[in-house]
């Protein structure tokens, strides 16, 4: 298994990490999945054997359950692992029950220190944007958390560019512990984290780890045209994420993912992990299953070498236009662009 450096921290990390949404099923959860402890141990135990050692979790998910299952789990082997989950979604009905402020944040981590059964966490992340906190307060106590030991490496997950560049700027003035990856959502179904996060990214040496990398399993070629997708999954359900706005385009897509597929004789989903490995600054991609035929499935995709050829047709079938003032920039700026600026416009500069 490829290990690739988180940024420009010192922490290597498998090309693939194993997302535990699935854990738990609990409320609405169960559209998600309902691993229980006994197959959240062997999937566990398939990602070890392939070499991924890297378990991302969050508290939300199925109201802490997913992470009380992953603490049973890892628990006798917890120094092979790193492990990550995150924080800022509602676990309560209070006020202060939600958030990034420095009451919520501490009290967050010790919970989720409770139910993972461990003293440290190797990446702690905020799990989404938090607009009624100062993020002074919340880039304070994450540097608190880290200098006790109790979180070793601090992350972002769904900031807006300019918002993370604006912690990444506080941090720096004041001396805080930086964020050292993001976790985002980016597939050849939804490509606009090319637009800010993955140039920002690779011009600020953070690490980008990847959900969702088959967009809910709208990308595993189960979903074609004109044909209703298999019965449980949560593509184009209610669950709601990614949100589809040209689904024409998105079957062209998935015809060009099958295709290839074939062509290696693998599935339509390796295809399209192994596509997001092959992207600039993408660390590792995190992978989910309800199955251990799908686990397998995507744990293969490491594997998998897409030629330039078949790169280029994944590139013309999901490329989206250029807006401003990106568009501007192919025209009139190719003479003195960098590499974090090339990571979205040299597709459009020939």
């Amino acid at each position: 298994m490829e290990h690739r450096q988180l940024g420009a921290s010192g922490l290597r990390v498998p090309v693939l990490t194993l997302g535990t949404m699935t854990f738990g099923g609990r409320d609405r959860f169960s559209l998600v999945g309902n691993t229980d402890v006994t197959a959240a141990r062997r999937h566990i135990d398939m990602c070890l054997d392939a070499g991924v050692n890297f378990i991302d979790t969050a508290d939300v998910y199925s109201d802490g359950l997913s992470e009380e299952i992953v603490g049973e789990v890892v628990s006798p082997r917890r120094d092979e692992i790193i492990l990550a989950t995150k924080a800022r979604m509602p676990m309560g009905e209070g006020p202060n029950d939600a958030g990034l402020s420095r009451h919520y944040l501490i009290r967050a981590v010790e919970a989720s220190l409770r139910r993972l059964g461990t003293d440290y966490i190797d990446l702690y992340q905020v799990h989404e944007w938090d607009g009624h906190t100062p993020l002074e307060e919340t880039l304070s106590t994450l540097d608190t958390l880290v200098r006790a030991g109790k979180i070793r490496y601090v992350g972002a997950s769904n900031y807006a560019g300019w918002q993370l560049m604006k912690a990444l700027g506080i941090s720096e003035r004041r001396g805080y512990e930086r964020f050292v990856s993001q976790q985002i959502h980016y597939t050849l179904q939804a490509r606009d984290a090319e637009l800010e996060l993955v140039p920002l990214a690779l011009d600020q040496g953070l690490g980008i780890l990847v959900w969702s990398p088959i967009a809910g399993g709208l990308l595993s070629g189960k979903f074609r045209r004109d044909e209703k997708g298999p019965e449980g999954s949560r593509g184009l359900s209610e669950w709601g994420e990614p949100p589809v706005h040209d689904e024409d385009k998105l079957y062209d897509i998935i015809d060009v993912l099958v295709e290839i597929g074939d062509g290696h004789g693998v599935s339509a989903a390796q295809v399209a992990i192994a596509w997001l490995l092959s992207r600039p600054g993408v660390t590792s991609v995190i992978i989910g299953a309800r199955t251990d035929e799908q686990l397998a499935d995507n744990l293969a995709a490491a594997g998998l070498q897409l030629s330039e050829d078949e790169i280029a047709r994944l590139e013309a079938v999901s490329r989206t236009p250029l807006i401003y003032p990106h568009w501007h920039q192919a025209r009139t700026a190719s003479d003195r662009l960098g590499s974090a600026d090339l990571a979205l416009l040299q597709p459009f500069l020939a």
